[in-house]
């Protein structure tokens, strides 16, 4: 059996059940199942070979999803490639070593064609000794080159086998993220609904809530936040929420508490993932806690220097275009710095944020966390600037609510922090920006100060 050929038993078992919400249309199971087909035809009559690397540029259109399926199934190495959101599609292309391009427009019409690449690398080698398809996911790329993780596709889809609660659920996290796969394939293995959405507004994502009694919604801290701010709970009915999923980067305390508040009968659940291993089953330590225990069939963890390691059968093959984060016994090393209580885990950032002040550590995510308890503070980003004489100096970049005098301001956001804060952890720069902190995946940008 292929690795998706359990999911055409859970189609056929709910033929005449709601598979996919697109632009307000509903399509069953049955025509999931049919295009899933009718694409695999498509493909035989191309002549598409085995292990052949083909980019999908699409989103979560129903066609886009049954051919990502086919592709799949035909044992092809599937690229998924949000068009929207990335301008270095080219770059892509060359590093994915891409063979083929499927483009399927927002109207469904399909190209298939030809391109220039030879997949010559190992992981690629390593899928055709092995017979298996292969899935290339594509980190962002905002302080360089985007890293392309390669997959093996039957151990990243097994988890899936497990029957969960069919849950209808938002496809907010993109088509070519880690968390977009990860949707598509809980939802329809649980022979649920996924939610599309046109657009990633609060007003779009309150309106197809509200539209389509979604009971899931999987977001970053910094789109949740951003749906707090905007007080779209109170123009759209959304209690039909049944889960809070976030994840991506760290939650502040204060906006946790907030979304507690905006939905108290929802469950915040906090998840882990990352593009090199796929979402690991997660618990929090209590409804609303920034502690979580991770875990899963096969999966280990340990922290090795304050950094988080992870051993798992979905652990991915190799980078296409850089070294490999494995330890020499296996384990990924995922940069992820954590604090631990018993068994439990603080995810507090990134190490490759953490800012040296004198020798003493700070994490962005812990000084944004109170500056954005302050009046008239939509969003914070903190970073390091060189310091000869510290080493680096804790800087700040501010999205306001409302227009403030800036100098009035950063007199009182250091104030504010030196308040609640360690001295070596107050701001010692405060700059005014627009709301162009936030990347394409509704995370906030760290590569660089943003620019006033």
């Amino acid at each position: 059996m292929t690795p998706t050929g359990f999911l055409h038993d859970v189609f056929a078992a709910h033929e005449e059940r709601e598979a996919i919400v697109w632009r307000g249309k509903s399509f069953s199971y049955r025509w999931l199942d049919e295009s899933w087909r009718l694409w695999s035809s498509h493909f035989e009559a191309a002549g598409l070979e085995e292990q052949a690397v083909v980019v999908l540029e699409a989103d979560f259109s129903p066609a886009a999803i049954a051919a990502l399926l086919a592709l799949i199934e035909r044992g092809c190495v599937a690229v998924p490639l949000l068009r929207s959101t990335r301008s270095d599609r080219h770059s892509i292309h060359r590093i994915a070593q891409a063979e083929h391009l499927l483009l399927i427009g927002e109207d469904d019409t399909w190209e298939l064609s030809h391109l220039p690449g030879e997949a010559n690398n190992p992981c690629y080698q390593t899928l055709r000794e092995r017979g298996h398809p292969g899935l290339v996911l594509f980190s962002s790329g905002t302080s360089g080159e985007p890293k392309a993780a390669v997959h093996d596709v039957v151990p990243l889809l097994d988890k899936y086998r497990t029957r969960r609660p069919a849950w209808r659920t938002v496809a907010f996290l993109l088509f070519d993220h880690i968390g977009g796969i990860n949707t598509i394939f809980n939802t329809l293995s649980n022979g649920a609904a996924l939610i599309t959405v046109d657009a990633r507004t609060p007003d779009a994502i309150g309106a197809a809530i509200e539209q389509s009694s979604a009971e899931v919604l999987p977001a970053s801290p910094t789109f949740l936040r951003m749906m707090l701010l905007s007080r779209v709970q109170e123009r759209y009915d959304m209690s039909s929420l049944e889960i809070v999923n976030y994840g991506t980067e760290p939650m502040s305390d204060s906006t946790l508490e907030q979304l507690r508040h905006a939905f108290p009968k929802a469950r915040l659940q906090q998840s882990y993932g990352l593009a090199e291993v796929g979402i690991l089953r997660s618990r929090s330590k209590s409804d609303g806690s920034n502690w979580l225990t991770l875990g899963g069939q096969g999966i280990d963890t340990r922290v090795v220097d304050g950094i988080l390691q992870i051993r798992s059968p979905s652990i991915m093959l190799g980078y296409l275009n850089a070294p490999s984060p494995l330890s020499e016994d296996g384990w990924l090393v995922t940069g992820d710095a954590v604090e631990i209580d018993g068994e439990y885990l603080k995810i507090l950032g990134r190490k490759s944020e953490l800012i040296n002040v004198g020798g003493e550590k700070v994490y962005p995510s812990q000084v944004e966390a109170v500056i954005e308890t302050m009046d008239n503070v939509a969003a914070a980003t903190v970073y390091g600037e060189p310091n000869p004489l510290m080493g680096s100096i804790v800087c700040a970049s501010v999205a306001l609510v409302e227009p403030e005098d800036r100098g009035k301001l950063a007199i009182r956001l250091k104030r504010y922090c030196r308040e609640r804060l360690p001295a070596y952890q107050v701001p010692v720069k405060v700059s005014v920006v627009e709301r162009d902190m936030i990347g394409e995946r509704f995370k906030k940008l760290r590569s660089q100060p943003p620019t006033a």
